[in-house]
């Protein structure tokens, strides 16, 4: 029965864990039922940790546990009597169960409960008997104070670990007694009690344990975290706190504890912020210098320092009000009051959560916090504060932020999951913007409720027809409207500027260039042209200001109208005086009075626009003009000419980047306007004045409009598509001169100077010097030129211990072969040898070289010296070799033996001396003592034997033979008795009989490292193999050469947080995961060896393995299967990834700390000391990680963790795992708890903090509560912001979960975040840009593609942004902030719904607005995952094209646009959302193009103009076309990646790259992602509808299915390609051109996209064109296309669900509208087309166009009767038939009839196809577009059959090519190669990947 019972009990403890077995979980047991405590109950923690105490004690003593057990079910019951919590019932059933089986165990009997307390104290005592305890805490402090560099490094680990579980069992015990009884004996309690005071580091810290002082942990005893913690303690003339507030008696009361009770604040929060106070001035003040006396003081300064940066903000905004802070003279305020108002300030943020993106509200909260404060202090006794007083308490949170949180939430409701218009409901602008007014003092304090501010709108109206939203207070100052009008709103100078030129130049091209009196008074239209374009700007800015009148201030609307007067005024006024002026001209004999007024006028208000906009950018005037604001007169102008908001104030730049950012543009605007008058207007103007005169035209249709007009549509159809390149051409020549700027900035930053393995080695010896200049400053003593040797031997051996470490994390990831990292090691050169010793790598081979070099020579000394010296390392190693073996033979060798030594080599130096050493020496018998020498090393190197002391003495024996017989050829003469002493201790046998054999460690290093010197035959010139262990080396060795700021030692650096956002992906591959197969047969695991072979050996090497085990073998072993998922899951995008890469930061810091503990003595005495640069044991030291903890933080905030372990999710298990692998890795998450109120249940978030815990578990250190679901907007910031404020220090990097780091680029973190102090312009940096490597590029084509473009934007083009154009925004990540400066300005992104669906951009803008300033640096580099399938990236560009969308409405880039001076602005438009526009207007061009030609064939005007002047062929029109080409095929797009190759890969090598990405067809792959922006981005301003694609980031080797591809591409791209497809057959048969070559030449471009955009994704599609696949295809999209749908149907099964979800866009009256609008263009066709069939004839009457709807009509009928629904006909199914066979037959009868009387022929029948076509498009797009109003008029039906068999038409057309491709065989091997070119150069079999032919039977 036994038996039994113990099984049911372990499946009991699984079923209430979960826990996954087998190879998913391997990794730290999850052990027994603790760890699953439902959140309703995690409020309290006890029950969790008495689990697992109970789980640790179930084998001593089974009892013991299972009263722990029922005390834990106790405590459940209590807290949750019904069991009415979320999982509750569950564990506690399950509890339960588990509790009985502990019973049913047990003897026969009953239980005595009463004894139960007694056998908990006698169990207690017993427990500490067995254990230890006195002795447990003695001896790990003797382990310690023995030294943390001893070897009793793991000792002290594994005895920390067992201290911490004994006394936290201790503790759960003493405490559970605690609870059950008071009446324990006094001695009991006494220990308990000590104990309890012994488990300090128990209690759950952050960094600092500032509750519970530690002696174990070195934080607390640097000087600078004691004298921050000491200045937060209470100081006089604070009100005492009440008695019965707890403070734990491990510390006093401080200033904390006093805001904690007067205002109710969370006793988390506070622990949190008092740690982040304290981290912050420790660090300040460590920049300032360590306090050294006993007690240490915190600098005044250094208070200083963290007050103003903290309250900066606060100061601004007080300023901006014009109101008193709260301070009244700053110099009077106290160093504890500044940290008052610093503590009460981020207590306020701690706590606020969504209410941290309203920074300025958050400044009206503390202006009258301190207020009440004030108050408060002074009294004798501190009081709860009025303001967060309520019935149930002090509360900050329910009384403070909870009523903004109610309001933002409702507001953030009514938004329709983002569907709703954005001028519909306030976002978080709206409400911060309410603070940026002194209307914000009428919410009062504390709240009025009451206020309109906290009125929450009315629920929207769900009419699908209306457009309304429900009614609310409106928004504050700006609206979000959804037009394309804000690209004029936002940058109208811009605008008018390119108007004006274009307006310009075409009257000088008018006036034959002749610059005469008619061409100056023609030009001066150019000032009623201004102020009307001003008009329309004041216009517009009355419109789009609809929506906010009634709360925006009174001043801003008075303005808004005062201009509109004004501008009506003056373009009425102007207009009128110019039209005048011109009237009287053409009088004869007229007095121009009105002209020269008129000049008067222009050049007044000319004038002083100039004066303003010019001098008001320059800064040196900027001052000036603000020193003119006292007169009103100047005042009232400056506000009229530009509002004033709290942001975008003072936003110039300094005089000397004013220049250089304004030739930048000088240089791109002289190139674009010579190229647009002599390219685009000049050729024109004859043609035009051609065709104006032009008449008598015969139409070959009914015509309306071009009668008595001049012929104005073929002037618009040949002006229209010059305009629209006249307006996207000048990104043309941004791009060109941006690449050239940018290369030129790289050369000069020196870039891609060390770009191979040749030029590392050459460069070496110059590394250790660079490297101790920029990354490892020392304060060095050497300084006599003599002592040159002794300077590069000190910097060597600082370098090497860095290098060395730097090969070893190259081992470890596996990039390294063994042999390889023994190569590339840098000896210590701590020794006595008088030269630096180099790593074997560079001279290895040497040795033999320079000895044939000897033995063939036959020159004098010196010239032989020449020859080996050429080569530096060949002379390095002989001079080693020489060194080191007398080095080694003096030490072995004693008396006579060493005689020997000393007379050669003073021989040796003699005959150098006397350049005789090629007399003295036989050189061609070096062979002879190379290979003794090598005899008697490979001796040493062994173990220490009798029998080899015997061969070592031989072999020293042998060496003295040759050299004495066979290459000495000297006179003994000159030193006889030396010699005569050596010779007798020969014969007599005495000269070598006794060796010292070498166990000095420097001995053995040098020994080994000889012997291999003369061993390694083989040239290591291509050490390392692996590509990407080059590519790293040759960039980190680069990087030293660059200009970078001098590290600061780690104690003065500045510290930094990474922080991670992370949702769901994958965290580490599980085996399941590995070795699940795809539909081919292919297991990642498989695919990864596949293409990593060389780090798939090295990783079995390194577990210990022989390089061909297969993988099947380690299963056997828990270990290995652990390192094989890490292993797989480092070579993907993953979570674990991305925290070893971060973790690199912390090994950095703590070997930089490690290595710069001798610095502060005498450098030479350090240098004298072997251990100075001994690097063992670096990680265990206790104040390396001390210090590398206070330096460094990070955060990963994963947003659903706590779900994900309450479902027992694998991805739950691996964090933990990553936790337990990393100790500093801190997880925040939101926890979802419910509780029971009043018998409801209620459900509380929480924002919690763990660690690894050393149980395997996790470790709560903060829960804060939150006012609600945090989730009111976007969800990547909304998780950033909840986790923020368990961030720490000056700066915080952010990283995506895609990217990766290296330690050799962590090494220099330090030198980057000093840039915060470097000059970077007029105002300090707050946002450090850092450069990116894409790793994903090496997959595929597609891939590289990606990788390539995205690293020329991330390097090149960055570059250039940053310096000279000063607008480089935040990109997303790796991007340092300044933490402090955007935590108290709304942190690191915003989070509105949709309208920051590009959440990083915006804290660029942000930064920017507010005054900051963002750079770019390239001397230091983070790892970037990039999408690798075309489905992959075609959704994020789309989610990057619908966030540009969205920015161009919103109100940051308007301001920018606003504020910017001219140069500026163009450039910010151009690099952000203007890029988009022009992408868009590519495509438009050839729209435009093609339907001006399809007018002027249809129309017969062409036919008329081409028989009477070969007029339309003008150059013009093909220069501009072929401008437009060139751009379109990216030709000029892919210049800066061109140039980004030359300069960082060399010339060479860039053009096979280019060429190579030609041949893999890149340009089809950018045309079609030409297509993907525009559509995305139009659709945006059009509809809206962006949002967050999550893309998946695979490695994507599957074949896409053809439906798949279709439903992703088919509105995109397949429909917009078969419109040009449609268009060119059109202007191909009714055209006028000068044969086959004019057609191609003008159509190739466009012929090109068409077919990209129908084609990319099948050509890029892996196995695109197999025969086997393409047959699967058409199955599936059959089914897919026939499939009825229904509720709950998804898209991707059927077309039905897809068509609903691809017209759910459509949803506002004016969208359907505007579709409608766009839609007529497709009624063209058959209105042309009708009058061009041969059965018409020449009638051109209306009659014609009505009849070829009739036939329309005609057939929609035919088809209605052929889809008549079956479900309706089931009763007449006989007749139904009948009537369709008839109307076929007749059908065709009539046709046949028609063709044979008349004069219709079978081109007219295909000419109605091709007219009807595209009609039918147009009503079914129109009818989509009113979908409610076509339901309600019941046509639904047949609309979505009519679109079913579109659909199905343009999938056929799209399919037959790829199907008749699919049968050559040859096409699926040409394509596979296309697409894998970059994996088959790595030799990687993808053909069989591909094709599933897996020979790894293993799998």
């Amino acid at each position: 029965m036994s038996r039994a019972e113990e099984l049911w009990e372990r499946l009991v403890r699984a079923a209430l864990r979960r826990e996954r077995f087998g190879m998913g979980t391997i990794g730290q047991p999850v052990g027994g039922i603790a760890g699953y405590v439902p959140s309703s109950l995690a409020n309290n923690r006890d029950i969790d940790a008495i689990l697992r105490a109970a789980d640790e004690i179930q084998d001593e003593d089974p009892n013991v546990s299972r009263i722990l057990c029922e005390h834990a079910y106790s405590l459940a019951q209590n807290l949750d009597p019904n069991s009415e919590g979320r999982g509750v019932l569950q564990f506690k059933t399950g509890l339960m169960s588990v509790i009985k089986q502990k019973l049913a165990k047990r003897e026969v009997g009953t239980i005595d409960r009463s004894q139960d307390i007694a056998r908990l104290q006698e169990f207690y005592k017993l427990y500490r008997e067995k254990n230890n305890v006195d002795k447990l805490r003695e001896e790990e402090m003797k382990l310690r104070e023995s030294g943390a560099f001893s070897g009793n490094l793991g000792e002290l680990e594994r005895k920390t670990v067992k201290r911490k579980k004994v006394f936290g069992t201790l503790r759960v015990l003493g405490m559970v007694l605690g609870q059950l009884t008071e009446e324990i004996p006094e001695e009991l309690k006494r220990v308990i009690d000590s104990d309890a005071a012994m488990t300090e580091d128990l209690i759950a810290y952050n960094i600092i344990p500032l509750d519970a002082p530690t002696i174990t942990n070195a934080i607390v005893s640097f000087p600078e975290v004691r004298a921050a913690v000491s200045a937060l303690k209470y100081f006089r003339g604070l009100p005492k706190l009440p008695g019965d507030f707890a403070v734990p008696d491990t510390r006093n009361a401080d200033l904390l504890d006093f805001l904690h009770y007067v205002f109710g604040f969370q006793k988390d929060n506070v622990s949190n912020q008092r740690e982040h106070i304290v981290l912050l001035l420790a660090n300040e003040q460590s920049r300032l210098g360590t306090p050294e006396e006993p007690e240490p003081k915190l600098d005044e300064a250094a208070v200083q320092k963290v007050f103003l940066k903290s309250l900066e903000n606060y100061i601004k905004w007080c300023n901006y009000l014009c109101i008193q802070p709260v301070w009244s003279n700053l110099d009077a305020v106290s160093k504890e009051k500044k940290l008052l108002f610093v503590s009460l300030y981020f207590l306020i943020w701690g706590e606020a959560a969504n209410i941290r993106f309203l920074p300025e509200c958050l400044c009206y909260i503390f202006h009258n916090m301190v207020r009440e404060m004030d108050e408060i202090l002074r009294q004798q006794i501190a009081q709860p504060a009025n303001s967060c007083c309520s019935e149930n308490g002090v509360s900050f949170l329910d009384q403070v932020i909870t009523p903004l949180y109610e309001v933002v939430a409702a507001e953030a409701a009514n938004n329709d999951n983002g569907r709703a218009p954005h001028s519909a409901w306030r976002n978080y602008d709206d409400f911060n913007e309410y603070f940026w007014s002194l209307h914000c003092f009428e919410l009062s304090w504390p709240w009025r409720k009451s206020s309109s501010f906290f009125q929450k709108p009315k629920p929207r109206s769900k009419n699908l027809l209306k457009s309304g939203g429900g009614q609310g207070r409106g928004k504050t100052s700006f609206v979000e409207h959804r037009t394309y009008f804000h690209l004029y709103h936002s940058f109208h100078r811009l605008w008018i500027f390119l108007v004006m030129m274009f307006q310009g130049l075409a009257i000088i091209a008018f006036n034959d260039g002749n610059l005469n009196s008619k061409t100056l008074r023609e030009v001066l239209s150019l000032g009623p042209t201004f102020v009307v374009m001003k008009f329309i700007e004041s216009v517009l800015d009355i419109v789009m200001m609809y929506g906010a009148y009634s709360t925006t201030r009174r001043l801003a609307v008075s303005r808004i109208f005062l201009r509109f007067v004004w501008f009506s005024v003056a373009s009425v006024f102007l207009s009128f005086l110019y039209v005048k002026a011109l009237q009287e001209e053409s009088k004869p004999n007229s007095n121009s009075v009105v002209f020269r007024l008129y000049l008067i006028v222009i050049g007044i208000y000319g004038g002083i626009q100039f004066f303003i906009s010019f001098l008001m950018r320059i800064p040196a005037c900027h001052h000036l003009t603000n020193q003119c604001d006292r007169w009103s007169l100047i005042r009232f102008i400056k506000w009229m000419r530009q509002e004033r908001y709290y942001v975008g104030l003072g936003m110039y730049e300094r005089t000397t980047d004013f220049i250089k950012y304004m030739v930048f543009w000088l240089i791109i605007l002289s190139g674009k306007f010579a190229f647009t008058y002599f390219a685009q207007i000049k050729p024109l103007v004859e043609p035009t004045r051609i065709i104006i005169t032009m008449d008598r035209i015969q139409y070959s249709w009914h015509d309306f409009v071009s009668k008595n007009n001049h012929n104005a549509l073929t002037m618009a159809s040949l002006w229209a598509p010059v305009i629209a390149i006249y307006l996207l051409d000048i990104y043309i020549f941004y791009t060109c001169v941006s690449a050239v700027w940018g290369f030129l900035l790289g050369a000069r930053d020196r870039l891609g100077e060390i770009r191979s393995l040749d030029a590392v080695q050459k460069l070496f010896e110059e590394f250790p010097a660079a490297f101790m200049k920029s990354l490892h400053p020392v304060r060095t003593s050497v300084s006599s030129s003599s002592q040159v040797v002794e300077k590069n031997k000190f910097d060597a051996a600082r370098f090497s211990p860095f290098w060395n470490e730097i090969i070893k994390n190259l081992r470890e990831e596996d990039y390294l072969t063994n042999f390889e990292m023994e190569l590339l090691f840098m000896p210590k050169n701590t020794g006595s040898l008088p030269l630096v010793q180099w790593p074997p790598f560079l001279l290895s081979s040497k040795i033999f070289l320079a000895k044939d070099i000897a033995a063939e020579s036959r020159d004098s000394q010196d010239e032989l010296w020449e020859r080996i010296s050429r080569d530096d390392y060949m002379k390095y190693a002989v001079q080693e070799c020489y060194h080191s073996l007398r080095f080694i033979l003096t030490e072995i060798l004693e008396a006579e033996g060493r005689m020997w030594v000393e007379t050669i080599y003073d021989h040796i130096e003699d005959c150098v001396n006397k350049t005789t050493i090629n007399v003295d020496f036989q050189l061609n018998k070096l062979q002879l003592v190379i290979s003794r020498v090598t005899a008697l090393l490979g001796i040493l190197n062994q173990a220490e034997k009798p029998e080899h002391e015997k061969g070592a003495v031989q072999a020293v024996q042998d060496l003295y033979d040759v050299v004495r017989h066979d290459v000495l050829a000297i006179n003994m003469r000159e030193h006889y008795e030396q010699w005569n002493n050596i010779t007798k201790a020969r014969t007599e046998g005495r000269l070598f009989a006794k060796l010292k054999w070498p166990r000095d460690s420097e001995l053995k290093a040098q020994v080994k490292r000889l012997y291999s010197l003369l061993t390694i035959k083989e040239s290591a010139s291509n050490i390392p193999k692996n590509l990407e262990a080059r590519r790293r080396l040759q960039f980190f060795t680069n990087s030293l050469f660059m200009d970078m700021p001098p590290a600061r030692p780690v104690h003065e650096m500045l510290s930094f947080s990474v922080f991670t956002p992370y949702y769901s992906e994958i965290v580490l591959y599980s085996m399941n995961e590995l070795l699940k197969k795809n539909e081919d047969g292919i297991t990642i695991l498989f695919y990864l060896q596949k293409i990593y072979p060389d780090e798939w050996k090295n990783f079995l090497a390194r577990i210990g393995r022989d390089e061909n085990t297969a993988e099947t073998e380690l299963y056997d072993s828990p270990s290995d299967v652990l390192e094989l998922r890490f292993w797989a899951s480092y070579r993907g995008q993953t979570l674990a990834r991305t925290v070893r890469g971060m973790m690199y930061y912390r090994k950095a810091i703590m070997l930089q700390t490690y290595l710069e503990r001798e610095n502060a003595g005498d450098t030479e005495a350090a240098l004298s000391r072997l251990e100075a640069t001994d690097t063992q044991g670096f990680e265990l030291s206790p104040e390396a990680r001390a210090r590398a903890d206070l330096k460094f933080t990070y955060v990963v905030t994963c947003q659903i963790y706590g779900k994900q372990k309450e479902e027992q999710k694998p991805e739950a298990a691996n964090i933990a795992l990553l936790m337990q692998r990393n100790e500093a890795l801190r997880v925040a998450f939101i926890d979802v708890v419910e509780t029971l109120k009043d018998g409801k249940v209620q459900t509380e978030y929480y924002s919690k903090l763990v660690k690894g815990d050393i149980n395997g578990k996790d470790k709560e250190i903060y829960a804060i509560k939150l006012p609600g679901n945090p989730k009111l907007g976007e969800g990547k910031p909304e998780n950033q912001n909840h986790a923020i404020v368990f961030t720490r220090g000056n700066a915080i990097q952010t990283i995506d979960m895609n990217q990766d780091n290296y330690f050799e680029e962590a090494l220099k973190v330090r030198n980057l975040l000093e840039e915060f102090h470097h000059d970077h312009g007029i105002r300090p940096p707050t946002i450090l840009g850092v450069r990116e490597h894409v790793f994903t590029g090496s997959v595929s084509s597609l891939a590289s593609f990606m990788s390539n473009q995205e690293s020329s934007f991330v390097t090149l083009g960055q570059r250039v942004l940053a310096n000279p154009l000063k607008v480089r925004m935040h990109y997303g990540h790796p991007d340092l902030f300044d933490r402090v400066f955007h935590i108290t300005r709304g942190g690191i992104s915003k989070a509105s719904r949709i309208i920051n669906i590009s959440e990083d951009i915006y804290a660029g803008f942000n930064s920017t607005l507010r005054q900051g300033n963002i750079t770019h640096h390239e001397y230091i580099q983070v790892g970037k995952g990039r999408d690798v399938g075309l489905n992959q990236i075609a959704l994020f560009e789309g989610k990057v094209a619908g966030g540009n969308g969205e920015q161009v409405l919103s109100r940051d880039v308007y301001r920018l646009g606003q504020l910017f001076d001219f140069f500026r602005m163009m450039s910010f438009y151009f690099t952000t959302v203007g890029f988009y526009f022009c992408t868009m207007l590519t495509v438009l061009t050839i729209y435009i193009f093609l339907y001006g030609r399809a007018y002027l064939a249809l129309s017969g005007v062409g036919e008329t103009m081409q028989e009477r002047a070969q007029i339309t062929n003008n150059t013009a029109l093909e220069t501009a076309l072929n401008a437009q080409f060139l751009f379109q095929i990216g030709i000029f797009s892919a210049v800066p990646m061109i140039l980004g190759f030359i300069l960082e890969q060399g010339f060479l090598r860039a053009v096979v790259s280019f060429i190579t990405m030609q041949l893999q067809l890149c340009t089809v792959y950018f045309t079609f992602s030409l297509g993907t922006r525009t559509h995305y981005f139009g659709r945006t301003i059009l509809h809206g509808g962006a949002r967050y694609q999550a893309t998946g980031r695979g490695f994507v080797v599957r074949h896409i299915k053809f439906s798949e591809n279709y439903r992703l591409y088919s509105r995109s791209h397949f429909v917009k390609g078969l419109e040009v497809v449609l268009l060119l057959v059109v202007y191909l048969a009714y055209g006028y051109y000068d044969g086959g070559v004019a057609y191609i030449l003008l159509t190739v471009s466009s012929w090109f996209m068409a077919l990209s955009w129908l084609f990319a994704p099948y050509l890029f599609n892996p196995s695109g064109f197999e025969w086997q696949k393409i047959v699967e295809d058409f199955r599936d999209w059959t089914n897919w296309l026939l499939y009825r749908g229904g509720i709950g149907v998804k898209g991707e099964e059927s077309w039905e669900a897809w068509w609903d979800e691809e017209l759910a866009h459509i949803r506002t009256m004016r969208g359907r509208i505007l579709e409608t609008i766009l839609s007529l263009r497709f009624f063209i066709f058959q209105y042309g087309i009708v009058y061009k069939l041969h059965v018409q004839g020449t009638n051109t009457s209306l009659t014609v166009y009505g009849l070829s709807w009739i036939v329309l009509a005609v057939l929609i009928l035919l088809f209605k009767v052929f889809t008549f629904s079956q479900k309706i006909s089931v009763n007449f199914q006989l007749l139904l038939r009948f009537i369709q066979g008839l109307s076929f037959l007749i059908a065709i009868a009539g046709l046949a009839v028609a063709v044979v009387l008349t004069d219709l022929s079978i081109p007219d029948i295909f000419a109605s196809i091709l007219a009807f076509v595209p009609t039918g498009w147009g009503i079914l797009s129109i009818a989509a577009a009113w979908k409610p109003l076509v339901k309600k008029l019941g046509l639904w039906k047949s609309i979505r059959s009519l679109a079913r068999l579109y659909d199905a038409g343009m999938g056929m057309l799209i399919f037959v090519p790829i199907a008749f491709f699919s049968w050559f065989p040859f096409v699926s091997t040409f394509q596979t190669r296309l697409m894998f070119n970059q994996a088959f150069s790595r030799g990687l079999e993808i053909s069989l990947i591909l094709a599933g032919n897996n020979p790894n039977t293993g799998i």
